[in-house]
């Protein structure tokens, strides 16, 4: 009997330990990740003034790729605006961002797998450092896209973060990690903007205005480097990690193939594959979570087409707008959806996607600013639940030494989904019109909330 209370104490004492590890890790990688997107997101309501900038200084470089972006417009019907112009060259810029976080996030987590999360995510901050400098540097368009090319390589940390969360102990602690993440998200979107919008229009004279910003951004991956040197610690023990890196054809193609990724083939071919009940939940989850973000991104980027086109929303009233929805989600996440239970986050997701099918239709068609703040409360509400609880189901799948891989894969089918989606909405907005576009698009939600009544309850992984 003794014995038994012993043993039972000292379980109590190892799980108490586990949790407090947990906790300090999750504390870290929400900091860590807060201060990263602090600094990217400071660029983002920069950018058509950046565009107007090099238009105006005539760079060659630029030209030239604004005559295929004039020749696109004028295919879909655009008219001939800058405001328009500037969002859709902005839109094409993010979406060579993504495709380039498509090629490098499985990529980089595959690499965690057999070196471990901490030296991985330090070269990933490293390579941001080496993109905003160049961006601070940059007084050409040339030297400005490589930067943002530097950084759309580098921004596999954001997968890295979620790896780190996976390899935590228990559910509750990943879904409780996938929500933070969610959280600094929110936070990082919102804020960001907000301070490099207010350094812009500090700018000395005979300054380039976008040089505080980039200087900020820079100081901020230098902390965030710092910070992770001293603070976080390694979640993968070494007697988890794979040997050795996958090499050869075959690997390669498995990690950057869209096929290969939507089958999750570079887990599969691995001895500690999953059993074929959650590879083939592992397939479905993917797809949806490539459908949710193809939709919802390309909806979220014609908004700004939208309040401009119907309302007159000038920048600033478009910036309290993404202030309001990014305000919302960080409430949700941090209140609600961090306190979703394991093994309630599918019916969680099935909820939120459901309730966009309405918050779009409602979007697109509202002919008042009020109807369109309540059409972007129950959208914000949805989308705060969606990605984390989505990312807590997925983080379950696979061993311990494949947990890198599977997020990976995971972060570059939304990377793909968010290169293509902005796109094809925006060619279906101008070609067919906001009500046609926001209603397709939202009703469409249908699919990847039907694919989610397939899957089945995890079984036990080896």
């Amino acid at each position: 009997m003794a014995l038994r209370d012993r043993e039972s104490v000292s379980g109590r004492c190892v799980s108490d330990k586990q949790e407090q590890n947990s906790t300090r890790v999750i504390t870290i990688v929400f900091l860590a990740l807060f201060i990263d997107l602090l600094g990217f997101a400071l660029i983002l309501p920069l950018f058509p003034s950046i565009l107007d900038y090099y238009s105006q200084t005539e760079d060659g470089f630029y030209l030239s790729l604004q005559r295929g972006v004039d020749w696109f417009a004028a295919m879909v019907g655009m008219p001939p605006e800058r405001k328009y112009n500037s969002v859709l060259f902005g839109g094409l810029i993010g979406s060579v961002f993504s495709i380039l976080q498509f090629f490098s996030s499985p990529l980089t987590g595959a690499v965690s797998d057999h070196l471990g999360r901490r030296p991985v995510i330090l070269m990933t901050v490293v390579g941001l450092i080496a993109s905003y400098a160049l961006w601070a540097a940059s007084r050409t368009f040339g030297v400005f896209l490589l930067s943002r090319i530097i950084g759309g390589i580098s921004k596999g940390n954001v997968s890295l973060s979620t790896a780190i969360i996976a390899d935590l102990h228990s559910p509750k602690a990943r879904s409780k990690g996938m929500a933070m993440i969610g959280v600094a998200f929110s936070l990082g979107f919102t804020l960001g903007p907000m301070i490099g919008a207010y350094l812009a229009m500090e700018t000395k004279k005979g300054e380039v205005f976008y040089l505080h910003s980039a200087l900020l951004a820079l100081m901020f991956a230098v902390a965030d480097l710092i910070f992770i040197f001293f603070l976080l610690p390694e979640t993968l023990p070494k007697e988890k990690r794979v040997s050795s890196v996958t090499s050869g054809f075959q690997a390669a193609l498995d990690l950057l193939s869209p096929l290969a990724l939507f089958q999750f083939s570079a887990v599969t071919r691995r001895k500690e594959s999953p059993s074929q009940d959650n590879l083939q939940n592992l397939k479905t989850l993917g797809l949806v979570y490539f459908l949710y973000l193809f939709l919802f991104s390309g909806l979220e980027y014609t908004l700004s087409f939208l309040t401009h086109q119907r309302f007159q929303f000038s920048s600033m009233q478009q910036g309290k707008m993404f202030f309001f929805i990014g305000i919302t989600m960080a409430v949700i996440q941090g209140g609600y959806a961090r306190r979703i239970k394991p093994g309630n986050e599918i019916r969680a997701v099935k909820r939120a996607v459901l309730l966009l099918v309405p918050a779009f239709l409602t979007i697109g068609w509202a002919p008042s600013v009020p109807l369109l703040g309540a059409g972007l409360l129950v959208y914000s509400f949805a989308a705060a639940i969606v990605i984390p609880c989505l990312s807590a189901v997925v983080s379950g799948y696979g061993a311990a030494s494949q947990k890198g891989r599977v997020m990976g894969i995971l972060r570059s089918l939304g990377a793909l989904a968010r290169a293509l989606g902005p796109v094809l909405a925006a060619t279906v907005y101008w070609l067919a019109g906001a009500e046609v576009c926001f209603t397709l698009c939202g009703v469409c939600f249908l699919l990847p909330f039907l694919l989610l009544g397939s899957v089945k309850q995890r079984t036990k992984e080896e």
